[in-house]
């Protein structure tokens, strides 16, 4: 049954996609983040559904003049770079023919990405991407933290087999990353119980995070939640969600859970953490001596033979600074930094100037949920391999194309959604018949 429906929304979607390829975006991004059918059991498990979604996708972009160019902002053009060198440092690389189906999964990505950025460029295309963006993450969210609260926290939360965040660490991640972005959607909606149902989202989405037992979703989650605070307009609100979760939540944690949490202030006796600081060591050195780094991947024995301090056994990085300075050098490292300094400044951008029209002050709320998304992700990345999952740069595509949004006015020329109120959201308000007389942000008068 599962398999119908999950091929049934593919078909209709890919179908829609060759006349509307936006569609073909959101069918993408579900697909690619969520992996709904990897919960499957039949046919759809291993059926080519991203191929699909892509081909009707791109096939779509071709037809359309709804299109625009992808390079809109600084972090795309970083994004770009970022893309080529990796391509150069795989060939490059230690192992080429072992390291291309690793190359060749991230390069659909991030293909993918800069289509998205092509074909998002309204705002209901913006925050039709940003819900299945969120979304997509928050159902998986919502079905761990209901697994933590039953089980008491006692069994680890794993992400979809198969996938970018298969792992525990990596789920975590992400799923702290969708908190803030929650908060952004349940802004933009006016129905009282979509609010509380965001509010439990939420909720779930930090249980699942906690369930998952990651000593770096941890830090990452404090130092989310602290930006969180900073930047919310509700500080009393969020202070109390946040103050439950410290007095009430935490402490109803099995024993083991924090025997795990302490390890964090102890990592010299932790066998574990003191691997993985070897693997930073060997990743360092990787890239002292090859300028294009590892190429996918730089977790070769000979490397970790070479330049292990701790010990020989190869082991992941655990964290997107070392993964990819590993991977791809210091060249490397310095354009993929590149492109989430830049995100988070153009996230700024909106936060600041959002708010100088009515029509787009719903953008200052974005930028600013995205900015803290991203200490998140810099925080628990330290600790975390998540260097090449969608999430993030999905991230980076809202805050361009709502900055280009912006900049060009595009609540002058978006078509009117009058259906949207019957789903909770919240519609644009009405042109102010003085804007003419005035200037948007980044832009001088006509």
């Amino acid at each position: 049954m599962r398999d119908l429906i999950i091929l049934s929304i593919v078909a209709v979607a890919a179908v829609l996609a060759l006349k509307r390829p936006w569609v073909g975006v959101m069918l993408w991004t579900w697909l690619s983040i969520m992996n709904p059918h990897r919960f499957a059991w039949g046919f759809a498990y291993s059926a080519p559904l991203a191929a699909i979604a892509a081909g009707a996708t791109v096939l779509g972009l071709l037809m359309t003049r709804d299109r625009q160019s992808p390079f809109q902002g600084a972090p795309m053009a970083w994004f770009a770079l970022f893309a080529c060198w990796m391509t150069v440092s795989w060939l490059f690389g230690m192992d080429p023919v072992g390291d291309y189906a690793q190359w060749n999964k991230v390069i659909k990505i991030y293909f993918m990405t800069f289509v998205a950025a092509m074909l998002v460029i309204n705002r209901m295309q913006i925050l039709a991407f940003a819900w299945v963006t969120v979304g997509s993450m928050a159902l998986l969210g919502a079905k761990g933290g209901l697994f933590t609260v039953l089980s008491g926290g006692n069994s680890r939360v794993w992400g979809p087999p198969g996938s970018f965040i298969e792992d525990n660490n990596e789920f975590a991640l992400s799923l702290i990353m969708t908190i803030p972005l929650l908060h952004f959607l349940q802004l933009q909606v006016k129905a009282l119980w979509l609010k509380y149902g965001f509010t439990m989202l939420m909720m779930l989405c930090a249980a699942a995070a906690i369930g998952t037992h990651s000593r770096g979703g941890f830090l990452a989650i404090g130092a989310m939640s602290a930006m969180f605070w900073l930047r919310s307009r509700k500080k009393a609100l969020i202070g109390g969600f946040l103050l439950f979760g410290v007095l009430v939540a935490l402490p109803m944690m099995p024993e083991h859970w924090w025997t795990r949490m302490e390890t964090i202030s102890t990592y010299q006796e932790d066998a574990s953490a003191m691997g993985r600081i070897n693997a930073w060591g060997v990743a360092w050195n990787v890239a002292v001596h090859n300028v294009f780094g590892g190429g996918m991947s730089y977790q070769h024995p000979i490397f970790f033979f070479l330049y292990g301090t701790y010990e020989t056994s190869v082991r992941a990085a655990h964290s997107i600074y070392f993964q990819v300075l590993g991977n791809h050098g210091f060249v490397g490292l310095f354009l993929f930094l590149g492109i989430w300094f830049s995100t988070y400044r153009t996230a700024g951008w909106l936060r600041k100037n959002g708010r100088a029209q009515e029509q787009s002050a719903w953008t200052a709320d974005l930028g600013s949920m995205i900015q803290v998304s991203l200490v998140g992700y810099a925080t628990g990345g330290a600790f975390l391999s998540l260097s090449y999952f969608d999430l993030p740069y999905n991230m980076m595509v809202l805050a361009v194309m709502t900055r280009a949004w912006v900049e060009r006015r595009g609540w002058e020329r978006d078509v009117e959604m009058p259906w949207l109120q019957y789903i909770g959201l919240r519609r644009a308000p009405k042109p102010d018949p003085q804007f003419g007389r005035r200037a948007a942000p980044g832009h001088s008068s006509p």
